[in-house]
């Protein structure tokens, strides 16, 4: 397994998924999960690339939202994100939002 990273910094995580064309968004909470809020993502591929001019994009369960927003529900439910250390010649996705 690679080498990960913990990151809480705005700037480092809008690098870190600008760098993989990923995009700030919301999912519906799965099925068995507690609570009701939703969860926290970073989308990649295709629903990074839709069309946001017509308002809040509701694909495969994912909304799209502005950083803000997203930094602002991550700030107040005190997450970090753990990210793969970069290697050379690679754009590793992976991630996993986890509490501090």
């Amino acid at each position: 397994m690679a080498e990960t990273k913990t990151l809480t910094d705005h700037d480092d995580i809008r690098n870190w998924a600008a760098a993989r064309a990923g995009k700030p968004a919301l999912s519906d909470p799965a099925p068995g999960m507690t609570g009701e809020e939703p969860v926290l993502r970073i989308t990649f591929g295709q629903h990074a690339y839709l069309d946001t001019d017509e308002g809040a994009d509701q694909i495969g369960g994912l909304q799209l939202i502005e950083w803000d927003e997203w930094f602002r529900l991550f700030d107040e439910r005190e997450l970090a994100l753990v990210v793969s250390e970069d290697v050379p010649g690679q754009r590793d996705e992976f991630h996993e939002i986890v509490r501090r």
